[in-house]
């Protein structure tokens, strides 16, 4: 018999290995399976492995809601699509005891033909949920999303914010034991990501599990009592939030100066995309080091391949707790919005040497009023080192985030202090 402090998942010494080098296929011969068998041994070197998970363990009891950080490559989408079944483990295994709902990449199972009100029972049915629950359900659903109406349109004619928000509104109505959510609270406009939070914690509050995944080290700890921090694919820490979250400012990951889009085919050939994104001093170079008398600037290259005219396009610096510091866009100079066809590349200057040393991210997103098109969270990482300044300690010791370069003025006037010397 199973009692309440029994836990409802527990991992154990779970692996995920991928293989470098191989060119996946969607159907192989039994010839070539055999070849690849006969073949393997004398390729060696030809592929190598790569754990995107080793080793890793721990139980969670129910009502408890779960934090899962890292930096970006950590792993921790990789394990909540194992726990949601999504691909099989190399090594381990995975006990579940209750019915499980996962909003990973939401809008899976949506048709770009079919009427939102159609993609609603399509959805709802792909994600777990009876016909009779998505009726009962269906007209908050819409209501949560907020494209009442649009609900009778195919959804190719819906924006990419509108398409994400039904999606999510859908999975987000699920009712299960165990509720998997990665980063998916950045979909929408700010008030709908609040009304996702919100979501989260009525499924908190109901006694329901829930493993969530962010970036944003303030929404895990308003959301979650435990944390579970992974590193390079294994459990680098587990207990209190706080506690948790402390480890994982601390860990001293690796800088991220660049990044460039992987080579993989785009999910819509007609969406735009990032492809570039770079730290540069005021000269166009790359940077290899920042001080805090170093001027930045952030480099962007993207992709429009139609015309779109509602996209916009967005820069957020934030602290080493994922707490925003600001937020620029190309509007605040009265640059254009890449709206055109075509490669856009811009240069965002930051005001200079305005960062206190410590270490910080930069967050790029495409979006239109709709909600996020290309969203890339923490998509760089820096450390900004102290130096001898007028405007800052060596040992970067003053508080806040920012040095802001203040006017300051002075008047010495000298005959009000002699007069008040001459009285005494």
């Amino acid at each position: 018999m199973r009692s309440e402090s029994d836990p409802v998942l527990r991992v154990e010494g779970l692996g995920k290995r991928y293989r470098l080098g191989e060119r996946a296929a969607a159907y192989r011969t039994l010839r070539e399976s055999l070849a690849g068998l006969v073949s393997s041994r004398s390729a060696a070197g030809a592929a190598s492995e790569l754990w995107a998970l080793r080793g890793v363990s721990f139980d969670v009891r129910r009502g408890e809601a779960i934090g899962i950080i890292g930096r970006n490559g950590a792993g921790k989408s990789t394990l909540l699509k194992i726990l949601s079944r999504v691909t099989p483990p190399s090594e381990g295994q995975v006990l579940l005891r209750g019915r499980v709902g996962s909003l990973l990449e939401v809008g899976t199972g949506f048709h770009s033909e079919l009427t939102g009100r159609e993609n609603v029972y399509l959805s709802g049915a792909i994600l777990g949920m009876r016909r009779a629950e998505i009726r009962a359900r269906f007209d908050e659903i819409v209501a949560f999303s907020g494209v009442e109406r649009l609900i009778d349109t195919p959804v190719k004619r819906y924006s990419s914010g509108q398409y994400v928000r039904l999606a999510f509104a859908v999975a987000a109505h699920l009712e299960p034991e165990i509720l998997l959510v990665d980063e998916v609270l950045a979909v929408g406009d700010l008030e709908f990501q609040r009304k996702c939070l919100g979501r989260m914690n009525d499924v908190a509050g109901a006694g329901r599990t829930v493993l969530f995944v962010s970036h944003s080290m303030g929404t895990i700890e308003r959301l979650c009592s435990r944390a579970i921090l992974l590193a390079d694919g294994a459990v680098a820490a587990t207990g209190p939030t706080r506690q948790v979250v402390e480890a994982y400012v601390g860990l001293g990951a690796a800088r991220t100066l660049a990044w460039r889009r992987p080579a993989e085919p785009p999910a819509s050939a007609s969406a735009p995309r990032l492809e570039r994104v770079g730290l540069v001093g005021v000269d166009g170079a790359p940077l290899e080091a920042v001080t805090s008398a170093t001027e930045v600037g952030i480099a962007i290259e993207c992709a429009v391949p139609v015309r779109s005219p509602a996209l916009q396009l967005g820069v957020s610096i934030q602290d080493e707790k994922g707490q925003p510091v600001f937020a620029t866009g190309p509007r605040d100079d009265g640059r254009p919005y890449p709206a055109e066809p075509g490669t856009h590349r811009y240069l965002v200057a930051l005001p200079g040497a305005i960062l206190m040393p410590r270490r910080y991210s930069v967050t790029v997103s495409l979006y239109d009023p709709g909600g996020a098109v290309d969203l890339r969270p923490d998509l760089l990482s820096f450390d900004v080192a102290p130096v001898a300044s007028l405007a800052n300690s060596v040992d970067g010791g003053r508080p806040g985030v920012l040095q802001i370069p203040c006017r300051w003025e002075h008047t010495m006037v000298e005959h009000v202090a002699a007069a008040a010397g001459s009285t005494r």
